[in-house]
């Protein structure tokens, strides 16, 4: 058992350990945001339907995701190029969202056909949306791996760090765990 816990605090303490960690991190954190958004605005304030309630919620979150997974997780600093980083990261996310919104329309017809509750609905929709954005989420690494790759290294992300940040683009990456 110490092996196994030796082993993983090293592979935490790699650069690819880092990376996904922090990715996983900040997925959380912006999960967070999604979850907290829409419990407010469809369970809480009621202001929209479940699917509008969705893509406000995951719009909210996705400003947050592009920052901490550009600068935390892949270490990119500076102005982000439209073509080459934007562009492709808000295609990846209006995919998550319209994803997204599919489950909340199903939640939404379960909710319905169900006569659940006001409370149970939210609940449906919350749950609808964190497990659409499970799936995707090895998609999304994988794609944002390759998105924010850098060709160059980068400056030392925190005092005393010497080792220049990692090159991405290895889809390797998430089988390691196993």
């Amino acid at each position: 058992m110490d092996d196994i816990v030796a082993k993983l605090r090293a592979w935490l303490t790699s650069p690819r350990g880092r990376k996904l960690s922090r990715y996983f991190l900040g997925s959380v954190i912006c999960t967070g945001v999604s979850f907290g958004t829409l419990t407010l605005v469809y369970g809480v304030f009621r202001l929209w339907t479940q699917v509008p309630s969705t893509l406000f919620a995951n719009l909210v979150a996705t400003v947050p995701s592009y920052y901490l997974n550009r600068n935390w997780t892949w270490g990119r600093t500076g102005r982000g190029d439209l073509w080459r980083e934007m562009l492709p990261f808000w295609v990846a996310s209006i995919v998550g969202i319209l994803a997204s919104m599919a489950g909340a329309q199903g939640a939404r017809d379960l909710s319905l056909d169900l006569h659940l509750h006001h409370l149970l609905s939210t609940v449906a929709v919350d749950g609808a949306n964190v497990a659409t954005y499970g799936v995707l989420w090895i998609a999304k690494y994988l794609f944002f791996n390759v998105l924010f790759r850098s060709d160059t290294p980068s400056a030392p992300t925190s005092p005393g760090r010497t080792e220049p940040a990692e090159q991405g683009g290895e889809v390797g990456e998430l089988a390691e765990l196993a």
